[in-house]
């Protein structure tokens, strides 16, 4: 009897002190919408839905985000993506991530470097640590340093989260945030759509090359190299996919030299040309 009547208390508490208040609340915020706008009013719903689910969105943990980085991953070996199947490169490239991912901002997060076998110069990143190299790249960097900026600059995207956000403004921009949340499957679709087409912000890319840099020099590496092989592709004449996204591919040369003065380091780990064309031999025989 007595616990009966303490939970008849309890009940009667919460009623009148924070049901119906809350309830009040929410009355008096739906009048004062409509009554301040009341032709906009139906609109407030979505917007505060599409609220929620972006902070969701940008708030995914680490496990969440490998998973859709290893769906993504599977889209894109199931399209035109084609893996270089070479087991000293890609044991070599492997190397060279771990160790800058040991460096780098989550050096928790279970990266998976993989080479395609395309000619062009090109690399990206996307969710959950999964990086992309083409052949292409790996043969026109002249030492092992240089191919190490190129990395640590795709994991700096992903310590920065940046696709993420990308995600999250797409899905945003193009009105798939619902009440019920986003779909497991759009939110893969989207994060695909995203890698295929290497879009770039100002804000990210020199967010990544910040975060590149910094990882770079504490791995050991030479932090010139970072520079050397943009200005190379430069004087190339062709800038490739993943360099030509805003900003202009000088202002980040610039800016990466203003950090190596405002932070030298003598690491010059890297530099030797002899022995990078030596573990890539494979590819130079091809």
């Amino acid at each position: 009897m007595n616990n009966r009547k303490s939970l008849s208390i309890y009940y009667s508490f919460f009623r009148h002190h924070l049901f119906y208040p809350l309830i009040s609340v929410l009355v008096a915020l739906s009048i004062c919408l409509s009554s301040a706008l009341p032709s906009q009013a139906f609109d407030w719903v979505p917007l505060i839905f599409q609220g929620v689910q972006a902070l969701q969105l940008s708030n995914m943990s680490d496990r969440q985000e490998v998973e859709i980085g290893k769906q993504i991953n599977q889209q894109l070996l199931n399209s035109d993506v084609r893996l270089y199947r070479d087991a000293n490169i890609n044991r070599y490239v492997q190397q060279i991530g771990q160790r800058l991912v040991a460096n780098s901002d989550r050096p928790k997060l279970p990266f998976t470097f993989q080479v395609i076998d395309d000619d062009s110069i090109n690399a990206f990143a996307t969710l959950g640590g999964f990086v992309y190299l083409n052949t292409g790249l790996i043969e026109t960097a002249e030492n092992e340093a240089e191919l190490a900026s190129v990395m640590a600059h795709e994991i700096g995207h992903i310590g920065g989260r940046h696709l993420i956000k990308q995600m999250r403004q797409k899905a945003i921009d193009e009105g798939l945030l619902t009440a019920a949340g986003l779909d497991r499957s759009k939110v893969v679709q989207i994060g695909y759509q995203l890698a295929r087409n290497l879009p770039g912000s100002r804000k990210h890319e020199f967010d990544a090359d910040k975060r590149g840099l910094a990882t770079l020099t504490r791995t050991g590496y030479s932090q010139t190299a970072m520079v050397s092989f943009m200005q190379k592709l430069v004087k190339k004449g062709s800038v490739p996919t993943f360099l030509s996204t805003h900003p202009a591919i000088g202002d980040r040369i610039n800016a990466i030299k203003k950090a190596i003065n405002t932070q030298p380091n003598n690491g010059n780990y890297g530099l030797d040309n002899s022995t990078y064309k030596t573990n890539i031999q494979a590819l130079l025989r091809s």
